[in-house]
């Protein structure tokens, strides 16, 4: 098992639980037909991907009484020439069936954001940047439940971002303050929304301020943010900005903060914004968008 899978929190078994709860509100129709004979499926991937997403396919079979051996790793990139079993799972058949879709859709999502991670990663080796480059929060969005606390899809992303070599950026609005424009709009200015945030948010949060200009720049520095984000910045205009930024500040002694550029950035276009300047590249694109590995799950027949 990856060491990443011990980052989830215990949690993600209840949700997992009530997605098999939700595939099957009544009666298992299919599950009838097969009955509980013991039997054994192959996970074929037939299809480029990385893949992840094994701690939660691990756990929607043994939540079903059934056990899963893997023959290829997580974070393994995966380029078949048609298909190749990746993994055996061992159990009754109405099980089996009851946790095939589930279990698949996770890891074709999990692994075609891995794969796009990876892909991001491989660039940044290539061209040499030193910075971060962090997927954002757009991600697929929660099913509220009274009794259960869940993430929707988003623990999933996020995981499928980290195993594909990657920075999460936040994970919740409870990770780090973000101000955009519209705290700043309505809060009346930059460094009124700073200081707001900061007699909140204490010593241990980072405070990351949106900014349009150089200006908008300046301000924050001087408020106190941790963060300025140059956003929607063409590549070369990033740079010429961030390096005046920090060049200016760096002037007057000034140098605790980073400077992170976001706002339709793709895999296309990222290098253009590769720099020393920039310490953070921000991309939705990670996680949006993204095609789905192709993965099935198929009973061995058994000899007559």
């Amino acid at each position: 098992m990856s060491s990443h899978a011990h980052l989830l929190p215990n949690g993600y078994k209840a949700q997992i639980a009530q997605w098999l709860q939700e595939d099957t509100p009544s009666f298992d129709y299919g599950g009838y037909v097969v009955g509980e004979s013991d039997q054994k499926a192959v996970l074929y991937c037939k299809a480029e991907g990385v893949l992840a997403g094994v701690p939660f396919f691990d756990e929607v079979f043994k939540q079903l009484d059934c056990k899963v051996e893997w023959t290829s790793q997580e974070g393994e990139y995966l380029n078949p020439d048609g298909k190749i079993a990746i993994a055996h799972v061992y159990g009754k058949a109405r099980h089996l069936l009851l946790g095939e879709r589930i279990a698949l859709n996770i890891i074709s999502r999990c692994s075609g954001i891995a794969l796009k991670a990876h892909k991001v990663a491989q660039l940044q080796k290539e061209r040499g940047f030193k910075g971060v480059i962090a997927a954002t929060r757009k991600t697929t969005p929660a099913h509220t439940n009274a009794s259960i606390h869940q993430t929707g899809f988003r623990l999933v992303e996020k995981y499928g971002v980290l195993v594909g070599g990657l920075d999460t950026h936040r994970m919740d609005l409870s990770s780090m303050v973000m101000l955009k424009d519209n705290h700043i709009w309505a809060h009346g200015s930059i460094t009124k929304a700073v200081q707001a945030a900061r007699s909140v948010a204490g010593f241990s949060l980072k405070i990351e301020v949106e900014c349009q200009s150089e200006e908008e720049a300046d301000e924050a520095i001087a408020a106190g943010a941790d963060v300025i984000m140059l956003d929607n910045f063409t590549g070369e205009g990033l740079k010429a900005a961030a390096k005046s930024v920090k060049q200016r500040w760096a002037q007057k002694g000034v140098n605790n903060f980073l400077v992170e550029s976001s706002g339709g950035i793709t895999y296309e276009t990222c290098a253009e914004y590769f720099c020393d300047d920039i310490d953070i590249l921000s991309m939705s694109t990670i996680t949006q968008g993204v095609g789905h590995v192709d993965f099935s799950l198929k009973i061995v027949p058994q000899k007559q």
